[in-house]
């Protein structure tokens, strides 16, 4: 192991206590800055990163119960340089518990923080020890308490779940948020099914494990893969990353071939690209130049740029030259993000009640800006990729009683029902009268 992986980690844990941006973007952009380090190396930094993000409420609640000093009143080079420490202790056995311990004593000298250095070796020494019988909530007692720290899950989003899907549902959900989330592609509809033979084995030949998605034959699971970009077929645009969730949404529409479709919060443009495939022309729009432009990026690789229109828009304005111009208009509107858990780990600790309510006041003044581009007797596909019925279930009964739409279709998918995103899509039809 390279002597300054963990301190790679430690600024990286750093950069995310400032909070200025998500911990995937993070860590991608440490990986990209380290990109020299042999690949054992880089799923070091990128395990023990994503883990103590993950588990922080699990290893915070640890610690408070060694340390006589709370977590909370920690210095935050002390307080990420313990949670690294617990981590490796509880969840990564090719890591000795001396080398955890050791390594974070030597961090601390090296950072100027050597008056601490017999602190931080005596807590997490403690812990290692004790690490098979550490004390934790009582579930029968405590369940909220429980689960929270056994799933690293705010309470208040566990309390929500147990609402909504009860006991069994939710302890299978919050597990499977914590699970090894495969990468996951289509092939583009114009790849024959030999051309995917041969394009397969050679990813295997580059040690990726393959297996094919139990809900859409073009769907397909990559476990293994350092990244897709350097796969045979990328560069030809044979396949797209996208999760089978968003593919299920866009066969839910029925999509014809001379339909004009509207995507108005179309990043990533998963949904843009397959519709673009199935109808005539489709206008992608977003608030974001710099992701539509990885939109074109795309639409270009996988030779769809005469099909789709991308644009600058606020979903929220309503473009008068636009209205009833629609067969299908696809509103994956910005949310909590509760069922990409497994992918932007630290979502769940940005999220508030406070912030939700918001969320769900933009979601009505994106319906309300952009419903009317929907033709008489045309669809409307409302989605959105968390697992909460105040944005779901309760949006599309807004929807219905308040604009000219009928619900046909809503699903609501969790993680632990397939490998994929936990994501609600609603097919409502516009009236003609």
């Amino acid at each position: 192991m390279a002597e300054n992986t963990r301190e790679i980690v430690l600024d990286t844990l750093l950069e995310m206590e400032r909070g200025r941006e998500y911990s995937n973007q993070i860590v991608k952009a440490a990986l990209d800055k380290y990109d020299y380090l042999d690949t054992q190396d880089k799923r070091f930094i990128k395990r023990l990163a994503e883990g103590c993000v993950e588990r922080r409420i699990e290893l915070d609640y640890i610690l408070d119960r060694y340390s006589k000093v709370p977590v909370k009143r920690m210095k935050p080079l002390i307080r990420c340089l313990m949670r690294m420490g617990v981590y490796q202790i509880l969840y990564m056995d090719t890591v000795p518990d001396s080398a955890a311990c050791n390594e974070a004593v030597k961090l601390a000298g090296q950072r100027k923080f050597t008056g601490l250095k017999g602190f931080v070796n005596g807590v997490l020494r403690r812990i290692a020890a004790e690490k098979e019988r550490i004390p934790m909530p009582d579930p029968t007692s405590q369940p909220l308490r429980y689960l929270s720290v056994q799933y690293s899950m705010p309470e208040w989003i566990v309390e929500m779940w147990l609402d909504e899907y009860g006991m069994e549902q939710t302890r299978q959900l919050l597990e499977q948020l914590l699970a090894v989330h495969p990468v996951t592609i289509r092939f583009d509809g114009r790849v024959t099914e030999p051309q995917r033979l041969i394009y397969m084995e050679s990813w295997r030949r580059d040690g990726v494990r393959v297996s094919r998605s139990e809900y859409l034959d073009y769907a397909y699971y990559l476990e293994g893969a350092p990244g897709v970009t350097g796969l045979a077929g990328y560069a030809e645009g044979a396949f797209l990353v996208q999760d089978v969730s968003s593919m299920l949404c866009v066969e839910a529409a029925g999509l014809r071939e001379g339909d004009r479709v509207m995507d108005v919060c179309a990043a990533p443009g998963g949904k843009t690209l397959l519709a673009a495939q199935r109808a005539a022309h489709v206008l992608a729009r977003d608030v974001s130049e710099q992701k539509l432009e990885r939109i074109r990026e795309n639409a270009c690789r996988m030779g769809l740029q005469e099909k789709i229109s991308v644009q600058l828009w606020d979903a929220c304005r309503t473009d008068m030259s636009g209205l009833e111009s629609a067969d299908v208009v696809f509103m994956d509107v910005p949310c909590s993000g509760l069922g990409v858990l497994g992918k932007k780990r630290d979502i769940k600790y940005r999220v508030t009640r406070d912030s939700l309510k918001e969320l769900t006041e933009l979601q009505r003044r994106i319906v309300e800006g952009s419903w009317r581009y929907v033709k008489p007797g045309g669809v409307l596909m409302y989605s959105t990729c968390t697992i909460n019925r105040q944005e779901n279930q309760d949006m599309c009964d807004w929807i219905c009683d308040t604009f000219p739409f009928t619900l046909e279709e809503s699903r609501q998918l969790l993680p632990q029902q397939a490998r994929m995103d936990g994501f609600f899509y609603a097919r409502l039809r516009r009236s003609t009268d």
